[in-house]
């Protein structure tokens, strides 16, 4: 079995996988400062209760945008688990595509494993959304090569900033309006409005705008947590794929497999 982990500047997923697919995962508050230790008390009890037995768990692959966790994360592996890890982007865990951007480098690792999922599961150009800290939009082309996106504010990070901004505004929860309509009649409702239906203009106005610039027929895949809230009231997406970063990692780890 395999050890997908995807630390994230919020939260970091640990998923055990078999033949690519999810057996069971948990999700755990990104801390830099959380050690090893930490890390291997609270993953044994959620294996334990899932009836997984540690010793199962074969090999290790970590994707994090977070560098300072990557040292405990790797210390995880290697002391309680016995694996000497692979790191996404790093070493035999290469991502394996073009990265055809002005600064490979900088690519965030959730977003190179994004492309790498995508580009196996479906044919042509994609634009690949992942709702997560930030919402991140990004073009595969046709021939699996990363062309480039886009960063806008997570949907969370725009409604904390709001609510931060301006002392009278309550704290809502994300969620869609509860009518179709755009007008609201009171505070709570015009901030759902704004919020939730603000964002789904974004989207559907920066997809347009990248269709258009692509020129050839552009799938949409959508990932993380809210792909699924926004789904509900959008028809811009193709696909949703909640675990496409997680395949990505059993992609790559069984590449590097394949090879040793």
């Amino acid at each position: 079995m395999l050890l997908a982990i995807d630390a994230g500047n919020t939260n970091i997923v640990f998923a055990v996988m078999q033949n690519g697919e999810v057996s069971a995962r948990w999700r755990i508050a990104t801390d830099a400062r959380r050690t090893a230790d930490e890390y291997a008390v609270w993953l044994r009890q959620l294996m334990q209760l899932a009836q997984i037995d540690p010793a199962a768990i074969k090999s290790v692959i970590i994707s994090t945008v977070v560098p300072r966790a990557l040292h405990n994360l790797t210390l995880l592996a290697q002391k309680y688990l016995d694996c000497d890890p692979i790191v996404a982007g790093r070493g035999e865990g290469d991502y394996g595509l073009v990265i055809d951007v002005d600064e490979p480098g900088s690519l965030g690792a959730d977003r190179a494993v994004n492309a790498v999922a995508a580009h196996a599961k479906y044919d042509g150009d994609l634009v690949v959304i992942d709702f997560g800290t930030a919402t991140t939009l990004d073009h595969v082309d046709y021939t699996g090569a990363y062309k480039g996106g886009i960063i806008a504010p997570g949907i969370n990070l725009s409604l904390d900033a709001l609510v931060a901004a301006a002392a009278k505004l309550p704290n809502i929860a994300i969620e869609a309006p509860a009518t179709n309509s755009v007008i609201g009649r009171n505070t709570e409702e015009q901030m759902h409005i704004g919020v939730y239906w603000g964002y789904v203009s974004m989207m559907e106005g920066i997809v347009q705008r990248m269709r258009a610039e692509i020129g050839r027929p552009t799938k949409v895949v959508a990932t993380g947590g809210l792909a699924q809230l926004f789904d509900k009231h959008t028809d811009l997406f193709d696909a949703v794929e909640p675990d496409l970063t997680l395949n990505g990692l059993a992609i790559i780890a069984a590449r590097v497999e394949s090879t040793t």
